[in-house]
């Protein structure tokens, strides 16, 4: 039996045991009741009865425990042109000040803050500072819409608002304060007080009685010491889209987030306390919360947060650099950067400009990895590329290649097999196992492991009738693959990218991954669109790599011709269209939903995350050359 079976097997059978273990690599307070709560199943609660603080986890042992002097945080912003470098001693006395002033406001323990700003350092002083006074942090993207920021503040009820006065994209400023000012009118609810950062980019100004100059408040502050808070008590609610437009509050508590983050560093990612690990991502999303802020402050690692693009910022070179000056060891970011740096540097020619030799090992996730582009990361870079699958709701990964317990052999297009605590099956419409190798619905037996979502904020039956009552004992996933001999996991598609053609169910994850192996194509999206006589066809989109100069007409001519030989005839795929860039969230993923009901000629309702809603005006035009969207057919 390898390391791999015997670590996995142990999680399973023996969870309390595995996960006792885990936790007292951490600081208790008081130690727990309970590993494994099941007294209200299937809401399932991780050391009940024990006692903790995340921030003192966080920050305040790694002072104690020798690391004070060591960079917690490296803060590098080519938008501003600056650097900057917190110790753990120095983010640990600048948390416990700003959480004096939450507290000197009467903000407590189980009390709610927003946290709207951008990737600077005050962000995540801010979060920590709520921890540190067990408070509940509601982190939203920073520039989101009024109105969606109006929605989050009339569901997490704040009594306090933390924002900056503007964020910085390439080419603009994007001014916070009347976003936050117009989404406080639109909102039922009412917070007490907000506290403000001025950037020098942008200067905003301050209602007098609601709004706390943050340098100001801070100058006058008392440092918080750490309170502690059950192990079951909310750390943070964050929310992620609903599929009927009301977004869904994802609670994580304390005690199995600590936990399980701190295993994941050198379990998963293969990394010693002490390294540079780097999450490009952003605070707003899973990503940051958990691999730039937590994880890598629990582990003793250094993080590093960048205010910057893959590309733009001011090339397709940005990641490497970063990298190479800070030393990172190991960096974690979206498939679709890779495919924009990819796009813009298809020979990866930047990449000899920097010194890459402590560069270990790069992770992917946030959308399906396609294996052209885990190839050309792996040829470019010479390290190990490991495409990992998990979710806002799971906290960390459900599936990876484990590196610090044992590095398995790669399999392009595959996440590999089931993260240690995770039981991962596929299942078929009634509920029935399905053999190995076919395509179904992934799912995870209960109880998920610790870390993972507790549920809705205040909404169990919502998040029991989303995730649970389907197939009963199993966490519903939302995503469609299958599982290999080996018990290796392949992530197609979201269930709902499933399409039907002729009666044959049909990955679109599966037709994008021929796309994507075409040597002219930098990324592509594939939906079903309504068809009068099979159903559904399915339809791509293509955007070229840099410096392409054939005929549009013959690249898409071989984009058919490959996936007719390499899936068949009944993928029935006869159209495809080349367009100069693809609809996608801030956090990258592609928007194939929304593509699919303009193709329909469906309403739809434009995404608050879009990254510019304009791409789908370019979107609409792409569909009526190929006779969709309104098209006469």
């Amino acid at each position: 039996m390898s390391n791999y079976d015997s670590v996995h097997r142990r999680s399973i059978e023996h969870p309390e045991d595995f996960w006792a273990e885990a936790a007292a690599a951490i600081d208790w307070h008081t130690a727990w009741n309970r590993v494994l709560d099941d007294s209200n199943a299937p809401f399932y609660r991780w050391f009940a009865g024990g006692r903790l603080n995340t921030c003192h986890n966080a920050l305040d042992r790694h002072v104690d425990g020798g690391r004070a002097d060591q960079a917690a945080l490296i803060y590098d912003s080519p938008l501003t042109d600056s650097l900057r470098t917190l110790t753990y001693r120095e983010l640990r006395d600048e948390t416990a000040l700003f959480a004096g002033v939450l507290a000197a406001n009467g903000i407590a323990r189980g009390d709610r803050v927003i946290i709207y700003m951008p990737m600077i350092p005050e962000a995540i002083i801010a979060v920590l500072a709520c921890a540190r006074i067990g408070a509940v942090h509601s982190v939203v993207f920073g520039g989101f819409a009024a109105n969606e920021l109006a929605m989050r503040i009339d569901d997490a009820k704040p009594k306090a608002i933390v924002s900056a006065s503007c964020g910085i994209e390439p080419n603009r400023i994007i001014s916070y304060k009347p976003l936050l000012d117009q989404a406080i009118e639109l909102a039922s609810h009412t917070a007490d007080f907000c506290v403000i950062l001025q950037r020098p980019e942008e200067r905003a100004k301050l209602i007098s009685g609601r709004d706390i100059d943050w340098h100001e408040a801070v100058a006058g502050a008392s440092p918080h010491e750490c309170v502690i808070v059950d192990a079951t008590d909310p750390l943070y609610i964050l929310y992620t889209s609903g599929t009927t437009g009301e977004p869904k509050g994802i609670v994580r508590d304390n005690g199995g987030h600590a936990v399980a983050l701190h295993w994941t560093m050198k379990n998963i990612y293969g990394v010693d306390p002490g390294e540079v690990y780097w999450a490009a991502s952003d605070i707003g999303w899973i990503v940051g919360h958990s691999y730039i802020i937590y994880a890598p402050l629990l582990h003793g690692n250094t993080t590093v947060l960048f205010e910057g693009k893959p590309v733009g910022t001011p090339d397709a070179g940005a990641f490497w650099r970063v990298v190479s000056e800070h030393n990172v060891a190991c960096m974690f970011t979206a498939p679709t950067a890779f495919r924009a740096i990819k796009q813009q540097d298809p020979d990866g020619t930047l990449i000899g400009d920097y010194d890459l030799s402590r560069f270990r090992t790069l992770f992917l996730a946030g959308e399906r990895c396609d294996p052209d582009t885990l190839h050309w990361a792996e040829t470019k870079l010479g390290v190990p590329v490991i495409d990992h699958w998990w979710q806002t709701e799971t906290g960390w990964a459900i599936a990876s290649n484990c590196l610090g317990i044992e590095k398995l052999p790669v399999k392009a297009g595959s996440t590999a097999r089931a993260a240690p605590g995770w039981d991962v099956t596929v299942l078929d419409a009634d509920g029935a196992k399905m053999p190995p190798g076919q395509v179904g619905a992934i799912a995870c037996k209960l109880p998920l492991p610790p870390g993972t979502l507790s549920g809705f904020w205040q909404a169990d039956d919502r998040y029991k009738k989303g995730y649970l009552d389907r197939f009963p004992g199993y966490y519903e996933t939302g995503d469609a693959g299958y599982i290999d001999d080996d018990g290796y996991i392949y992530v197609m598609s979201r269930t709902d990218d499933i399409i039907n053609v002729a009666g044959h169910r049909l990955s679109t994850g599966a037709i994008e991954e021929v796309l994507a192996a075409h040597p002219d194509v930098a990324e592509c999206a594939v939906m079903g669109v309504a068809d009068d006589l099979k159903g559904q066809l399915p339809v791509g989109l293509v955007v070229l790599k840099a410096g392409v100069n054939r005929e549009s007409d013959d690249i898409v001519a071989e984009i058919i011709s490959m996936v007719r030989e390499r899936i068949g005839p009944v993928a029935a795929f006869k159209k495809a269209v080349i367009i100069g860039r693809l609809p996608k969230t801030r956090s990258g993923k592609i928007l194939r939903g929304t593509m699919q009901k303009i193709a329909d000629s469906e309403e739809y309702r434009v995404p608050a995350t879009i990254e510019d809603p304009l791409v789908l005006d370019e979107i609409r035009d792409a569909m009526r050359s190929i006779g969709y969207a309104d098209a006469a057919r």
